[in-house]
């Protein structure tokens, strides 16, 4: 069974040997459907092939800081007076 938010539903289950000679067109039916698949052995439950998580959209690094910046003064002048440098002398 399967519980999705309350939903429960029966999940697909499939023969061993079927899901070995089907085994990438029932991945892509997992990945497309988004609904698990019980595989079996002798009726029993050998393993279950779920859909993967969804990525999350803050994966990525580059650019992730966007906008987060501020500029609170003058970034192009100095931060002291000419008057006070050594080199001025």
């Amino acid at each position: 069974m399967v519980i999705d938010h309350g939903i429960t539903s029966p999940m697909k289950e499939i023969a061993i040997s079927v899901f070995k000679a089907k085994c990438l067109g029932i991945l892509e039916e997992v990945r497309k459907t988004r609904k698990p698949i019980r595989v079996t052995r002798f009726g029993k439950p050998v393993a279950e092939v779920v859909p993967p998580t969804p990525e999350k959209a803050t994966a990525r690094r580059l650019g992730c800081m966007v906008g987060t910046g501020r500029i609170v003064g003058d970034i192009v002048g100095s931060i002291s007076d000419e008057s006070e440098w050594d080199a001025t002398r």
